[in-house]
């Protein structure tokens, strides 16, 4: 009996879901130099840690002001549009990026990075969840987190040995990558619509002019987007403290080498890479809200866990149950927005959504490191268990969603 091919299920998913995803994979291929920025900063400009850490705050700030702006910008001209001008301005602003020295100068550019870079996310999420019907949604989704994934686990990488040459050079690498992720969305683009029919791509132009009759955003009155939005900050604060608490505990606290740290992002990279495709194409019609309260406990679980695992192999336990949780959650919860996002909206409520990651990235590091040194490793992660289950509750017992809500606020 032949073995049944896992990514079956990625058959017949329309064009431009793979389209994203190629571009994806090669701007993520580059995608260096924000994870050496603090190094970068201390070690090259000789900037203080405090202050160098700041600028990460900055890009997160940058991050939350721009999502909503290029949600919406999507649903106007177009989410193609956004992410390719995304891309080519990102480019230029890491070419320029090495020949700033002044620390303001450092912060502004970083900024404006920022809210440069960050426009891809919504208009990527809307890209993926227009192209795709909603049978297919979470497929599509899983699959640029895979291009995702793949592209993290080189870009670093290559990063490392670069910075052993010169600090400046990832920031160029890093900036031709983005042009060139541009470059090929913009060809793949065009020889799809030399393959289209005119009269679909008339179609397909007229659609963006559509938008622009309606100004007033909606999202903000959605109350079943706020309580995703509500429910997706709960969660990646607990998620982000792979970012902030959980290498100052391993490393410092529990005196354990870089390194393990290092091979825990591996084995989360190996997991997403080989499961998260045919897990959410297993999992396609599975309800929405009680499979995100399954995704939040299982983050909440994971890193509350860490309360109790001080053995090697019990860590990497704990990073399994919530890689398994931040699997199922991202591809479920994006194309749940997108179920509720009224038509011409889509780019609106992936921006508010986009948000709430950015506004978690400045919110979890930080309150997981003050915890840390002020009570302590066990009581930081029962702490972050129980933000994690109330995340879970507010899908748990949220009502159910019905299909002419949309159409009404929109209205």
């Amino acid at each position: 009996m032949p073995f049944p091919n896992p990514y079956r299920g990625l058959r017949g998913l329309p064009a431009d879901v793979w389209i994203v995803a190629a571009t994806t994979l090669v701007n993520r291929v580059g995608m260096m130099a924000l994870p050496f920025l603090v190094l970068y900063l201390t070690r090259y400009l000789h900037i203080s840690a405090a202050r160098a850490g700041f600028a990460i705050t900055a890009y997160g700030l940058g991050g939350l002001l721009t999502a909503p702006i290029a949600g919406r910008l999507a649903d106007r001209v177009g989410p193609y549009t956004v992410v390719r001008a995304s891309l080519s301005l990102s480019g230029v602003i890491l070419l320029v990026f090495p020949l700033a020295r002044s620390y303001w100068v450092v912060l502004l550019l970083t900024f404006v990075w920022a809210v440069v870079a960050d426009a891809t996310r919504p208009a990527t999420m809307a890209a993926l969840t227009t192209s795709a019907p909603e049978a297919q949604r979470k497929a599509a989704i899983a699959l640029n987190r895979l291009a995702v994934n793949l592209g993290m686990s080189v870009g670093p990488a290559v990063g490392g040995f670069l910075a052993l040459v010169s600090f400046p050079l990832l920031f160029i690498v890093d900036g031709l990558t983005s042009l060139a992720a541009a470059a090929l969305l913009s060809g793949l683009l065009w020889a799809r619509s030399r393959r289209r029919p005119a009269a679909q791509r008339e179609l397909e132009s007229a659609r963006p002019r559509a938008a622009l009759l309606s100004r007033s955003s909606i999202v903000w009155r959605d109350h079943a987007a706020l309580l995703v939005f509500a429910t997706s900050i709960l969660l990646n604060i607990v998620f982000t403290q792979h970012e902030g608490a959980m290498p100052l505990y391993l490393v410092r606290d529990l005196q354990y080498r870089e390194s393990f740290f290092g091979g825990l992002f591996v084995l989360n990279t190996l997991i997403i890479v080989a499961i998260e495709v045919p897990l959410n194409v297993a999992m396609t019609h599975w309800p929405a809200r009680p499979t995100l309260a399954l995704a939040t406990v299982l983050v909440a679980v994971g890193f509350g866990a860490l309360a109790f695992a001080h053995a090697p192999l019990a860590i990497a336990l704990t990073v399994a149950i919530w890689t398994f949780g931040e699997m199922i959650f991202f591809p479920t919860a994006t194309a749940y927005v997108a179920q509720l996002a009224p038509e011409g909206r889509t780019g609106e409520f992936m921006g508010g959504f986009a948000a709430t990651f950015s506004l978690a990235l400045i919110v979890g590091p930080w309150l997981g490191a003050a915890l840390l040194d002020r009570v302590g490793g066990p009581a930081t992660w029962l702490t972050m268990l129980a933000i994690g289950l109330s995340a879970s509750g507010l899908m748990a017992f949220a009502p159910a969603r019905e299909p002419s809500v949309a159409a009404a606020i929109s209205e």
